[in-house]
């Protein structure tokens, strides 16, 4: 017998009914949109926590993230003491001044400091000065041929703190074929170029052992 036209409507499935037992026979859309959302939201704060260990791993030109050496006082082994002079005090840049060793390790200074680099021609004593205060580590050069020059640089450039706190500049105060690398209160002179008292130089005194520091105890990148 066919089924009659009311019987066949409660029999069909109605969008948003119920169906036998009463279970629910709504389509679910709006859980797929939950977790697309969920899903959407786990995916950026992933990708922004992945982020911040990225920066806080690059090494960039300023504080404590530029890197440093190993030591705030002198270590003994790695270059020569000198006393630190009395005054640092910034003087007009038409003044030169005198200072307790050659090349400097301390003292009065001009105010504007260097910037990083590897510089062919001469530097003032009053301006890399400022650079020692704030912890910078300056490489005074007078070496015999345009080959070891060549040399000089290439190790500096072989040394990752350098390109954030070193000054090389040529310096004709020191004997020929010499190489003076000094920090705050420390020299080290040497006869021709000897990469890994350079090297270890920089690796203990880098952004440490200036006066002028952050209050993490770190200098100033120049």
């Amino acid at each position: 017998m066919p089924l009659s036209r009311h019987r066949r409507r409660r029999g069909q499935r109605a969008p948003g009914g119920r169906g036998p037992g009463g279970i629910s026979l709504t389509a679910r859309p709006k859980k797929k949109r939950t977790n697309y959302l969920l899903l959407g939201i786990f995916i950026i704060i992933a990708l922004l926590v992945i982020a911040s260990f990225g920066l806080t791993t690059i090494p960039f030109r300023g504080g404590a993230k530029a890197g440093t050496g190993s030591s705030d006082k002198y270590v003994s082994g790695v270059g020569e003491q000198h006393p630190i002079m009395a005054t640092r005090d910034h003087i007009a840049d038409d003044r030169t001044t005198r200072y307790s060793t050659t090349p400097p390790t301390s003292g009065d200074h001009w105010a504007l400091w260097a910037d990083c680099g590897f510089y062919e021609e001469a530097l003032s004593d009053e301006r890399v000065t400022h650079n020692l205060e704030h912890s910078d580590i300056v490489v005074s050069y007078n070496l015999n041929t345009p080959e070891e020059v060549a040399q000089l640089r290439k190790v500096l450039d072989g040394i990752d703190l350098s390109p954030v706190w070193g000054v090389t500049r040529f310096y004709d105060k020191i004997e020929p074929g010499t190489v003076a690398v000094a920090a705050w209160g420390v020299l080290d002179i040497m006869k021709g170029i000897d990469r890994d008292r350079i090297k270890k130089f920089f690796e203990t005194y880098a952004g440490r052992l200036g006066p002028e520091k952050n209050k993490q105890g770190i200098g100033i990148p120049c």
